[in-house]
């Protein structure tokens, strides 16, 4: 897709030069799925916890103990 933004350069220069990318295209994407995958972090540890979780052990090896 096809975008205009109006982009601060040096912004857009130095995280070029940080993430070590060749174009600003390339560095848009990388900081675009880099916010994704920070933001889905966040949600995954926002629920660390507040699962509760009923594992018997014993059963689980010896269902196992039992191929």
């Amino acid at each position: 897709m096809r975008t205009t933004m109006i982009l601060p350069p040096d912004l857009v220069d130095e995280a070029r030069e940080v993430a070590g990318l060749k174009s600003k295209t390339e560095t848009v994407i990388y900081a675009l799925r880099e916010l994704i995958r920070r933001k889905r972090l966040e949600e995954l540890k926002s629920m660390f916890g507040t699962t509760e979780v009923d594992v018997d052990l014993n059963y689980l090896r010896e269902r196992r103990a039992g191929r």
